[in-house]
């Protein structure tokens, strides 16, 4: 019954992910974190999604600053979900060419 109740909780954490990920208050970041979302949310694991948590509690302009490479990730918040959403944004070419 544990693993139920488990995956119950998660999915509810997802609900709410894609809720808050869409309603940043910063434009460029409802685009870049509720993009990952509606891509890649469905495929996290329960750390991923804690990871995720915690970096929508950060300011907007912190972690804008960090993904569109202007400041330095701290070591605290540079974690491999981090560079999930990093990467998943980052290409070489035209993705609609």
């Amino acid at each position: 019954m544990t693993g139920a109740l488990e995956a119950d909780d998660l999915d509810i954490r997802r609900r709410r992910i894609r809720l808050r990920a869409w309603r940043r208050g910063m434009r460029e970041m409802d685009i870049i974190i509720g993009g990952f979302v509606d891509a890649e949310l469905d495929r996290l694991d329960a750390q991923e999604v804690a990871d995720l948590e915690a970096l929508m509690e950060l300011p907007d302009d912190n972690v804008f600053r960090w993904l569109s490479r202007t400041e330095s990730v701290p070591p605290a918040h540079d974690t491999p979900l981090f560079r999930k959403i990093a990467t998943f944004h980052s290409h070489d070419a035209p993705l609609h060419s």
